[in-house]
C-alpha cells in the first residue's frame, strides 16, 4: 500500500499515512485529532551522472529522456 504525505491546516503538522490509491485524496486526521488534513504533492528527484557503458558495448545515447526509454531501443 502506498504512503502519502498530509498537512494539517490547523496545527500545520506534516505526517504520512499508508492508504489505498482510491482513498489517497480523502481528508485525514493529524495526531492531535484535527480533521481535514490534505494530501501534499510528492516530488521525486534523481540527481547524478550517466553510468559508463560496460567494456565492449555501444555507448547509451543520452537525450531528453535519459536514454532508457522507447526513444533509444537497445
Amino acid at each position: 500500500m502506498p504512503r502519502y504525505e498530509y498537512r494539517c491546516p490547523i496545527c500545520d503538522e506534516t505526517f504520512e499515512l499508508r492508504r489505498s490509491m482510491a482513498d489517497s485524496d480523502e481528508p485525514a486526521s493529524c495526531s492531535q485529532g484535527h480533521v481535514g488534513a490534505r494530501r501534499l504533492l510528492s516530488v521525486f528527484a534523481s540527481v547524478g551522472t550517466a553510468a559508463s557503458s560496460p567494456a565492449g558495448s555501444a555507448p547509451v545515447p543520452s537525450g531528453p529522456c535519459g536514454g532508457s526509454c522507447a526513444c533509444y531501443p537497445n
